[in-house]
């Protein structure tokens, strides 16, 4: 990908009192040069992939352990890597911060398990700042586990998009009528695996892997 250059206006030389073709010839010149870096660099932009010379505010974050809730709890989704940032930070309390304003989505995916014996529902939100967004929410049926041991995933996934200030803190939340409790009851949760190598190799599977990405101003 070929590096965006971006361009500063020249100082241009001082015009005397008296007409002087050496010192018009630098003035031209330096005219030259700048709009020469001015269509240099508008032509990154509007010929062929020009997006791809472009950084638009985006951070891409995953959770690398299971995550557990109780019954009919709002329960904030949590996340501990982010490979990919610009323009945003993740916190340690698994909020995102936006450094500008804009409108913004958030793809999701969320790996559901039922370890119950019946279906069992999961919904799952934006909050900002604190605040639930309006419409934000969708509802997940989970399928009845396959057989006792045996359970059954599903991949919980959506988008929500939502305009917001430079400072606003993100957060997805979700709840379950019946949560899964160690010891105490079947239920659901968001399962995190590591890497397999048998009976085939695949990389591991994140609990929670969601991306926000900028979409632009109002």
């Amino acid at each position: 990908m070929a590096e965006f250059k971006t361009t500063k206006a020249p100082n241009l030389v001082i015009s005397e009192r008296d007409y002087k073709i050496d010192n018009e010839a630098q003035f031209r010149n330096q005219l030259r040069l700048y709009f020469n870096q001015v269509d240099s660099g508008f032509e990154q932009i509007l010929i062929g992939q020009g997006g791809a010379n472009i950084d638009f505010p985006h951070i891409v974050a995953y959770y690398d352990a299971s995550q557990y809730t109780t019954d009919d709890t709002p329960t904030k989704v949590l996340w501990n890597n982010a490979p990919d940032v610009a323009g945003f930070t993740l916190n340690a309390d698994s909020t995102a911060t936006a450094n500008y304003d804009g409108t913004y989505k958030i793809e999701y995916r969320l790996q559901g398990v039922n370890t119950e014996n019946v279906a069992l529902d999961a919904v799952i939100w934006l909050r900002v700042n604190n605040v639930d967004v309006a419409d934000s929410a969708t509802k997940f049926t989970i399928p009845a586990r396959k057989s006792a041991g045996v359970y059954t995933f599903s991949i919980l996934a959506s988008f929500v998009s939502w305009a917001s200030t430079a400072g606003d803190n993100f957060a997805l939340y979700w709840a379950t009528e019946k949560a899964f409790i160690s010891g105490v009851q079947d239920g659901v949760f968001l399962q995190a695996s590591p890497v397999q190598t048998s009976p085939y190799a695949h990389p591991e599977i994140p609990s929670s892997y969601g991306v926000i990405q900028y979409i632009g101003r109002e």
